[in-house]
């Protein structure tokens, strides 16, 4: 390991285990810090030795490394990727709504196509892979899994982007992501004058409706390349007001996709005030807490925030969150998050890639309620007809197991 990099990693952990951590001097968070700019430059440099260094210590004992410098691919911020790079993404996307589903009928109606498919599976699991030790190891499995999906069945040669949700904050929809271009993720929806959602509790879940700021949309996405786009699944809950799909959602319901986007949730939740916070936070329970907040209450973390920035349906619907392409770039950069932190950490040990944590999100329940087992190393998760499953240990690194990437 390079000794600025050692030595730069060792005074961050030093410094925010004394609880003296770098400022933001810009209170309305919409200007990178530069102490932000250089925790993502330190983080990659981070990876980039220790695969250097594991590549060089397996061949002295003749083994040949999977993951390799030659070898580690970076995803990229959806807007960095030039007009080709992006218009190869969506016509990924669109093709693999065009392959047909692998989910049975007799499970899953609603799954026509093969992006249904992972739909299926987090509809199948919500209840059991959010505000549990399973939420992150699993959506990075999630995502991986859709990007080699894109890859192996569709020819998509690029990695999956992500959505640096503070670059575009005052106006999401404005943004590369969502101008509506041919080289967009397709638009925002018309606009109709509405109030804003109203997120309630699923059934079985404790807490109270959380009413939120509208944006600027709340019609059908009439521009870019899923202008006209149908959704086959859900809704199934997690919005006041609307009706659950046939079969719990797994029935046929074809609609228009919709979304409601506008900078007020983008602003409030995932600034950069925010993402410097999380990553400057000293175990995997902090960090989680600033993540993904506290359940039913105003205080919902960049990760819901972006979801319900998103909106609509079926971005709006906690469960079939993951049938507008816009799910996978957010989640993208979720799991770039929790890959910088990772990085971050203290250069002599090696527990941010094996620690899950001990509070309320580390067990097998939601908010662990019922009370449940801590989530282990050794648990599976469960890809469903999607793709296949893996174990959580499997995961915990970016560049280790079938992994072999990071995040510019």
């Amino acid at each position: 390991m390079k000794v600025a990099s050692l030595f730069g990693t060792a005074l961050l952990a030093a410094a925010v285990q004394a609880g003296v951590v770098p400022r933001d001097e810009n209170t309305d968070g919409l200007t990178e810090p530069p102490a932000l700019a250089d925790l993502v430059e330190q983080a990659k440099a981070q990876i980039i030795d220790e695969v250097s260094e594991n590549e060089a210590e397996l061949r002295k004992r003749g083994v040949t490394p999977k993951c390799t410098v030659s070898k580690l691919a970076f995803r990229r911020e959806y807007g960095s990727l030039t007009k080709a790079q992006r218009l190869a993404y969506v016509n990924a996307v669109k093709c693999l709504q065009s392959l047909p589903a692998r989910t049975p009928a007799s499970v899953a109606p609603g799954a026509k196509s093969r992006f249904d498919d992972f739909i299926v599976t987090h509809i199948q699991q919500t209840l059991s892979i959010h505000y549990s030790g399973i939420f992150q190891p699993w959506h990075r499995w999630f995502v991986y899994q859709y990007e080699k999906a894109l890859r192996d069945e569709c020819g998509y040669t690029g990695y999956q982007p992500y959505w640096d949700w503070p670059l575009y904050a005052t106006s999401p929809e404005t943004s590369p992501l969502f101008n509506g271009d041919p080289y967009s993720l397709g638009g925002n929806g018309e606009w109709i004058p509405h109030e804003g959602p109203i997120i309630v509790p699923p059934p079985g879940v404790a807490g109270d409706p959380i009413p939120l700021p509208a944006g600027t949309g709340s019609g059908f996405v009439t521009t870019g390349p899923f202008a006209n786009m149908t959704v086959n699944l859900g809704p199934v809950g997690g919005l006041a007001d609307t009706a659950p799909g046939p079969l719990g959602g797994l029935g046929y319901n074809p609609r228009g996709l919709k979304r409601d986007l506008g900078g007020a949730m983008n602003t409030r939740y995932a600034n950069y005030t925010t993402v410097l916070r999380l990553l400057i936070q000293p175990n995997v329970d902090a960090f989680r807490h600033v993540s993904e907040g506290v359940p039913y209450t105003p205080e919902i973390g960049p990760h819901g925030g972006i979801h319900y920035t998103i909106g609509g349906d079926p971005g709006g619907d906690l469960f079939t969150s993951p049938g507008d392409p816009a799910f996978w770039v957010h989640h993208g950069q979720m799991d770039r998050m929790w890959a910088i932190w990772q990085a971050l950490g203290n250069p002599f040990s090696n527990t941010r890639y094996t620690d899950l944590g001990s509070g309320r999100y580390a067990h097998q329940t939601w908010d662990n309620d019922p009370v449940s087992p801590l989530t282990n190393l050794d648990e599976v998760i469960d890809m469903g007809y999607a793709a296949p499953s893996t174990t959580v240990r499997d995961v915990m690194s970016t560049t280790g197991g079938e992994f072999c990437y990071f995040y510019l």
